[in-house]
C-alpha cells in the first residue's frame, strides 16, 4: 500500500491497517530504522504487566508435580 507523506512529514495510516492493528487516534507508535526499510511498530507496552495474571486460576504445575509424587510414594510405600 502507497501513501503520501506531506510538507510537514506527515503520513496517515490507512484505515486497514488502523483497525487490523488496533491503532486509536492518540497511539503511540515507533518508527524503527531496520537499515534501509523503515518501519511502523505499535506500542506494545509493558510485558510484564501484560503477563500479570494471565495464569490466574490455572492448575498450578508446581502443585500437580508434588501431589503426583505423593501418589507414587504411597503406592511404593514411601521414599527411598
Amino acid at each position: 500500500m502507497t501513501v503520501t507523506v506531506s510538507a510537514k512529514g506527515w503520513v496517515v495510516i490507512p484505515a486497514a491497517f488502523r483497525r487490523k492493528y488496533g491503532i486509536r487516534s492518540g497511539a503511540t507508535v515507533e518508527m524503527v530504522d531496520y537499515g534501509g526499510v523503515v518501519g511502523i511498530v505499535t506500542e506494545r507496552g509493558d510485558p510484564i504487566a501484560l503477563g500479570c495474571g494471565m495464569l490466574a486460576g490455572k492448575t498450578s504445575l508446581t502443585r500437580a508435580l508434588r501431589a503426583e509424587r505423593s501418589r507414587d510414594d504411597r503406592r511404593n510405600g514411601g521414599r527411598k
